[in-house]
């Protein structure tokens, strides 16, 4: 699975990896994220169990899957905030498990990272969220600082809402400042959170439209971690699917919908019952009603 060898889907059908499948205006020559043979546990619970995943640089890639699947932290593990337990995660070329404390923060700069919650800094103003980062890593004059926060507010469509608290924001408008704030530093790649959690239909259409249309304007190269089906697989150029630590499925959007796996018809279809059950495993309900003097 990845890009230098050829994958197969459950029922047999060869594909290539992402590196090799995205076209068109995403194209890509390279993969900006290699990873091999990663393992990863939290005490008895393996989370991944020798995933292989390769991100186009330049792309959109969707790495999905149920709750609790390890999606965020495959991108804690990407941006170096946890450490594998066995395999190797390349970042444009460079070894994140084996980073020090100093090449790594320099690394982590070059990523942008939009928060689930938004995580915006509830005592600053929308125009102070988003220069904090430009304030904390460069020496750039207020005047620049002034012109790349009104900038970058209005590549959101944020720039009248400058002045405003985060109090006073909906949960959309809150997404999309930290959105701002994630692209301030010109990133080469953002890692998405959950985008999509907790938006009204409108406000999560907004939220599509942007992270493609940045993707593709910027130059950027986007992960989004997600389970909102419909939402992702209409932006991304290939996708994963993850459960119980391997990789279920990879593809472009069309060759996922056209999978015919059950696992993945279950997840992309949203059917209630499948090889993930409805019912939690128990004895049958006729031996349970019978049991006497439990309470």
């Amino acid at each position: 699975m990845g890009g230098q060898q050829s994958t197969q889907f459950p029922d047999g059908v060869p594909i290539g990896g992402a590196c090799d499948t995205v076209s068109g205006p995403a194209a890509a020559p390279d993969c900006l994220v290699r990873i091999r043979g990663l393992s990863f546990s939290r005490g008895a619970q393996v989370i991944f169990d020798r995933v292989d995943l390769d991100i186009a640089r330049g792309a959109v890639t969707a790495v999905m899957g149920p709750s609790g699947t390890g999606k965020t932290t495959l991108l804690k593990l990407i941006s170096g905030q946890l450490r594998p337990d066995a395999g190797s995660i390349e970042v444009d070329g460079e070894p994140v498990e084996t980073l020090g404390r100093s090449a790594l923060y320099k690394l982590r700069r070059r990523m942008g990272m939009l928060f689930q919650s938004g995580a915006l800094l509830t005592d600053l103003s929308v125009f102070d969220n988003v220069a904090y980062p430009l304030r904390e890593h460069t020496k750039l004059n207020p005047a620049m600082v002034r012109k790349l926060v009104l900038l970058k507010l209005e590549a959101v469509g944020l720039r009248g809402a400058r002045d405003l608290m985060p109090s006073a924001l909906s949960g959309g408008m809150a997404r999309r400042v930290a959105l701002a704030r994630a692209i301030a530093l010109d990133p080469m790649m953002i890692l998405y959170d959950e985008p999509f959690t907790g938006q009204d239909p409108i406000s999560m259409g907004v939220l599509v439209t942007l992270i493609r249309q940045l993707n593709d304007a910027s130059g950027l190269t986007s992960i989004v971690v997600s389970h909102d089906v419909r939402e992702t697989a209409s932006i991304a150029d290939y996708m994963y699917i993850i459960s119980n630590g391997k990789v279920m499925a990879q593809g472009t959007p069309a060759q996922i919908a056209a999978e015919r796996s059950e696992w993945v018809r279950q997840f992309m279809d949203g059917l209630p019952d499948g090889p993930v059950h409805f019912q939690y495993p128990a004895p049958s309900l006729a031996a349970d009603l019978l049991v006497r003097g439990v309470g």
